[in-house]
C-alpha cells in the first residue's frame, strides 16, 4: 500500500504558471523597502543597498503572500542569469520567509555609488552563504520556473 503525502495539492491549491519573468528596471523596484547588505564576497567587504528578492518575486506575482503550500510551489526555483550566460538556482521553499526564510538581495549600488560595469547593472548578495558563488554579477534576467 502505498503512502500518502500530507500536503499532497488539493483543490485549494491553484496550479502556478509554467514561468515567471521577473521584471528588473528600476521602476519594478522603486516602490520596494531599501535594504543595506553587509557581505564578503571573495575577500572584499560589500556593502550594498538593494532590494529583498522575495520582495520583487511578490511583486511581480511570482511568489505569494501568504507561506507556499503544496507541492506544486514548493517545486518551483528561481534562475538567475548573468549577460556571460553564468545562471544560479534559489528554490522557492528556500526564499519563503515562513521556511528557508534565506535571505537574498537584488543590490545596484555598493559603497554609496552604483555598481560599476564588471558588477552591475545589478548584482545578487546572499550574505549567508559560505561561498560567494550565488552571488552573481551582471544580472541580465531572473525567471521563476515551474517543474
Amino acid at each position: 500500500m502505498a503512502a500518502q503525502h500530507a500536503h499532497a495539492p488539493g483543490a485549494d491549491t491553484p496550479a502556478p504558471p509554467p514561468s515567471v519573468e521577473i521584471p528588473l528596471e528600476a521602476q519594478a523596484r522603486a516602490g520596494l523597502a531599501q535594504a543595506r547588505v553587509e557581505a564578503t564576497a571573495h575577500g572584499q567587504a560589500l556593502d550594498c543597498t538593494g532590494v529583498a528578492l522575495v520582495d520583487l518575486l511578490r511583486q511581480a506575482g511570482a511568489m505569494p503572500d501568504a507561506p507556499l503550500r503544496g507541492g506544486a510551489q514548493l517545486g518551483r526555483r528561481v534562475e538567475v542569469v548573468a549577460r556571460d550566460g553564468y545562471r544560479v538556482t534559489f528554490s522557492l521553499g528556500e526564499l519563503d520567509p515562513s521556511l528557508g526564510n534565506r535571505q537574498v538581495f537584488l543590490v545596484d549600488r555598493c559603497d554609496g555609488q552604483p555598481l560599476d560595469a564588471a558588477a552591475g547593472p545589478l548584482r545578487l548578495v546572499v550574505p549567508e552563504d559560505s561561498r560567494p558563488a550565488r552571488g552573481i554579477r551582471q544580472i541580465e534576467r531572473i525567471t521563476v520556473l515551474s517543474p
